[in-house]
């Protein structure tokens, strides 16, 4: 049984990626995906939070405002620690329980999609980790078209990664997203051919 980890940065591709991989039928667990449903209304995460932050962080219908939210832990390191402290374990749990699931199912392979693999030091969770790299001017481009930032904005959310040069060294394997998709396709089926996961 194998479990891969799937990182990058903002931008790298990291969810094409992914797709493709569902696509052909494997499970992917997306850390992103459960951080949202962490903080869902009565979920244990959800309530810690509302204590921490206090309920004017919720919208009319009791949800989290994350834009809200964002803003406060932005500029505000000790209360970013505090957040990932309530919202990381409970990710790293849902994430662990789904990839149990699937083993148990009778899946050989599992995908971790988690953007802040090394950052999180969560590369015990992995067997081979897969990193799907740009070149920093197209992620900084990609970055500002998709979430309409201007350069400075982006910059700051690219500068609070760790640079992808450094991801790229630390890879099993390094997936280039700087051409076409179809060229990604290839890449990726090469690698897990070489890897005998396909």
């Amino acid at each position: 049984m194998n479990t891969i980890g799937i990182t990058g940065g903002i931008s790298s591709g990291k969810s094409t990626v992914s797709q493709m991989l569902r696509d052909w039928g494997f499970t992917v667990i997306d850390a992103d995906v459960q951080a949202k449903k962490v903080v869902e209304p009565n979920e244990q995460a959800y309530n810690e939070i509302i204590q921490e932050f206090g309920k004017e962080i919720l919208l009319p219908n009791g949800h989290i405002n994350r834009a809200k939210l964002g803003e406060i832990i932005f500029n505000d390191q000790a209360k970013r620690e505090k957040l990932n402290s309530i919202v990381h374990p409970a990710v790293r749990k849902n994430m662990l329980r789904l990839k149990e699931e699937a083993f148990a199912n009778g899946e050989k392979t599992v995908f971790m999609d988690i953007p802040l693999l090394y950052e999180s030091k969560l590369t015990h969770f992995v067997e081979k980790v897969m990193v799907v790299y740009v070149e920093p001017e197209v992620q900084l481009r990609r970055l500002m078209e998709r979430n309409h930032f201007t350069e400075e904005e982006a910059r700051s959310r690219i500068r609070s990664q760790l640079p992808l040069d450094d991801k790229k060294k630390w890879a099993d394997a390094v997936i280039d997203n700087n051409g076409s998709v179809d060229e990604t396709k290839a890449q990726l089926e090469q690698i897990l051919k070489e890897w005998n996961v396909m």
